[in-house]
């Protein structure tokens, strides 16, 4: 009983403040989803993806966990949190935390039990009405600086694919894909994506 009356009431974070760090996060005892993007609080949609986001979500993720069997490279699909430091890796240094549809991390040394510390080699942001703004402004620009190699951005309503590639620090965009094209990735070398085989399954 004590220990219950020592427990810390944490308050809900002040959206407009942006100095929040990954300390500050782990501290949060929310019902929603948040993410902390260079210390602003940014919510997720209150409600659950719709059925086609998840959908096309696991079957990815599972495209990606078949081809990556046997080889280094790991894939996660979200919740799962990624931070991304600047300067330091200490809790309360760290001020971005993101959690991206799919990522996949082949430097296993920044996995720990807690997710991934540093830049993932290819994110995967699946656009839904509620986070189109989130997704193509603020998380594009961290995904930069940060060093994410290849950032994919799906979709799911239009079916169509957009692939960001790192080039000396900057990224630069692929065409729009959609049906009848091939994507081919070069963060996780090999991996090929049939979008019109893909997106057929996606009902």
């Amino acid at each position: 009983m004590e220990k219950e009356k020592a427990k810390p009431y944490v308050k809900e974070p002040d959206l407009s403040y942006g100095g929040y760090t990954y300390a500050d996060y782990l501290s949060w005892d929310l019902e929603e989803m948040v993410e902390l993007i260079k210390g602003k609080v940014f919510k997720k949609a209150a409600a659950a993806p719709n059925r086609i986001h998840q959908r096309l979500t696991g079957d990815l993720h599972t495209e990606l966990n078949m081809f990556l069997k046997g080889k280094t490279c790991q894939a996660y699909i979200a919740p799962f949190d990624v931070r991304l430091p600047v300067k330091s890796k200490k809790d309360d240094k760290i001020f971005t935390v993101v959690q991206p549809d799919i990522c996949v991390v082949c430097d296993l040394n920044k996995l720990d039990d807690r997710g991934c510390i540093g830049a993932p080699d290819l994110v995967v942001e699946v656009l839904s009405p509620g986070n189109k703004q989130l997704e193509l402004q603020h998380k594009y620009e961290v995904y930069e600086e940060s060093g994410v190699k290849e950032y994919w951005l799906m979709d799911a309503a239009g079916q169509t694919l957009l692939i960001y590639t790192l080039i000396q620090g900057k990224y630069h965009s692929s065409r729009m894909m959609t049906c009848g094209d091939r994507a081919r990735s070069s963060a996780v070398t090999g991996f090929e994506l049939d979008l019109e085989a893909f997106f057929a399954e996606i009902k």
